[in-house]
């Protein structure tokens, strides 16, 4: 049953919220380099300085592959020696290698091996004992508006209102309790992006800590990002945090942290095929939980493919237990400060929640993991849609979705103007 909280639990969660996806984008536009403006000189030592960390970055984030694959989508996925991923560069974690999979949550699901991802169309795929890593080219970085601050999400400045900025949600969450994991299948669609700096993204999010500079979160869904990505396919992601997106975390594998185990999965790769309106829905799931017995926090991808896993060193909360679980879309609407007109980027499918399936984009068995590694159903669920006249929500429950939500919207409209 669905259950609404009070004004005083509602003031919390707006603020909570409000903070957790402010933090949400990760770069600004950046100048374009060919214009000299008036005060400025232009200084070719200084750019080949930063020429040279650029491509000193690159060498570094991108390991020496034993097999390279050319997807249909421009990507480049490097084969990379396990051993030798990104993750174990973190000074916590070297000299390490992969953990072998943990012990799966209990449910009553039968698994189903599938592929989801562009890059594996071809029938290409990585040599067992390599992970797949999609390729960081200069163009990528360079979208970004500082070397340091590529791949990872910036704070612009705390506001408790998320009515007044530029990050719009329909979610749906659990909190007041220990959670140790969640599960939910998610509708992949191709949402229109209208700014290149501007995303669409449908995740689920593990959260524990506070206000301060001690929040830990765990991201993983599919996002339509340009800026990211150079595109407009929706990819598979991952991101993390462990000091409210200050310093730590970054998306996918382009820093060290995450440990990726398999070799048939690449984050970051696009997601084929993709739901269509009216006609065939494509769903993927996502779970996330605590393995009990080393602590560290692991991701699946469909039934059965384990994606691989955050080291519990990473974190300072999230060491212990999650204390929220939120489900649901983003957006940014960068047009709302600057024309005054708000954006017609689309969130989900582009249709509202009213429009139900074959139009509207959903969650579907939404479940959380309790201390015994249970997959238990959701209790006192509630949700909020920041600009519900943009895009909305709306929550059900029956004996085949189990808890589920239809969300999302078209962006600008005669009653989101």
């Amino acid at each position: 049953m669905i259950s609404s909280s009070n004004s005083k639990s509602f003031s919390i969660i707006f603020s909570f919220v409000g903070f957790l996806f402010l933090a949400s984008t990760f770069a600004t536009v950046i100048s374009d380099p060919t214009v000299q403006h008036s005060n400025q000189t232009f200084k070719p030592k200084q750019e080949l300085i930063k020429l040279k960390r650029l491509r000193t970055y690159l060498k570094n984030i991108n390991k020496p592959a034993v097999k390279t694959i050319q997807s249909s989508d421009g990507d480049l996925i490097d084969c990379v020696l396990s051993h030798l991923q990104p993750a174990f560069d973190h000074p916590q974690l070297k000299g390490m290698k992969p953990l072998e999979p943990p012990t799966r949550p209990k449910s009553n699901e039968s698994t189903e091996i599938r592929s989801y991802q562009l890059w594996r169309v071809s029938g290409e795929s990585c040599p067992e004992g390599t992970v797949p890593i999609r390729r960081t080219t200069e163009k990528d970085v360079m979208r970004a508006s500082t070397l340091q601050r590529f791949g990872k999400k910036i704070i612009r400045g705390v506001r408790r209102d998320t009515m007044s900025n530029d990050h719009e949600h329909a979610i749906a969450f659990v909190n007041g309790e220990e959670y140790y994991g969640a599960k939910a299948s998610i509708s992949v669609w191709t949402p229109k992006v209208t700014d290149q700096y501007e995303f669409s993204l449908s995740q689920l999010w593990i959260i524990s800590g506070t206000f301060g500079d001690d929040l830990n979160t765990i991201e993983a869904g599919w996002q339509v990002s340009p800026e990211l990505y150079g595109d407009i396919y929706p990819r598979f992601f991952t991101y993390w945090t462990s000091d409210a997106y200050q310093t730590t975390g970054c998306y996918n594998l382009l820093c060290s942290g995450f440990v990726q185990t398999n070799s048939k999965i690449a984050m970051g790769a696009a997601i084929s095929p993709t739901s269509s309106t009216d006609g065939s829905q494509l769903d993927i799931g996502i779970m996330i939980w605590k393995d009990p017995k080393h602590g560290n926090w692991w991701l699946e991808l469909g039934s059965g493919q384990l994606v691989g896993y955050w080291p519990s060193v990473l974190f300072s909360h999230l060491q212990e237990h999650a204390s929220m679980i939120q489900f649901g879309g983003e957006i940014v609407n960068s047009r709302s400060s600057i024309q005054g007109l708000h954006t017609l980027t689309q969130m989900g499918s582009g249709h509202f929640a009213d429009e139900g399936y074959g139009k509207a984009s959903y969650f579907r068995n939404l479940q959380v993991v309790d201390w015994d590694n249970n997959l238990v159903p959701l209790s006192n669920l509630h949700l909020l849609a920041d600009h519900p006249n943009c895009y909305d929500i709306k929550a059900a429950k029956n004996n085949v979705w189990g808890d589920y939500f239809y969300y999302g919207g078209p962006g600008r409209n005669s009653n989101c103007p």
